[in-house]
């Protein structure tokens, strides 16, 4: 899949979020809840991948998988990369990108979140 068709998709699925900006980091498509990255459209040796934030317990498990791959420069505080190809299951991007959202939003954002899920029940 070509980034220019990802990231529309990636797009609604950050910008659905509470208080989610888009903007340019090292010139990837970055998306942040307040001032923290969760997600970032990320090329890496020509290879195009979506970076989430993980838990390292998190990180270790999606990276038995040939998909994922350890983020080169942030890894070490749990980032993931998950390869873009093109069957992506767009559902399971929405989950990370939730899974990170969650680990870097402040706690209203967070209340803000669980007040939608709530509503949408």
């Amino acid at each position: 899949m070509k980034p220019d068709t990802a990231l529309p998709k990636l797009r609604k699925i950050c910008l659905a979020l509470p208080e989610v900006v888009e903007t340019v980091t090292f010139g990837n498509p970055t998306f942040k809840a307040g001032k923290r990255t969760f997600v970032v459209l990320d090329k890496y040796k020509g290879e195009y991948a979506i970076a989430f934030k993980a838990t390292l317990a998190d990180q270790t498990a999606l990276t038995l998988d040939p998909r994922f791959y350890i983020t080169p420069y942030s890894g070490n505080h749990g980032w993931v990369s998950l390869r873009l190809n093109a069957r992506m299951d767009w559902e399971e991007v929405g989950a990370l990108a939730l899974m990170s959202y969650r680990l870097v939003a402040l706690k209203r954002m967070l209340m803000l979140l669980d007040q939608r899920e709530i509503a949408c029940r």
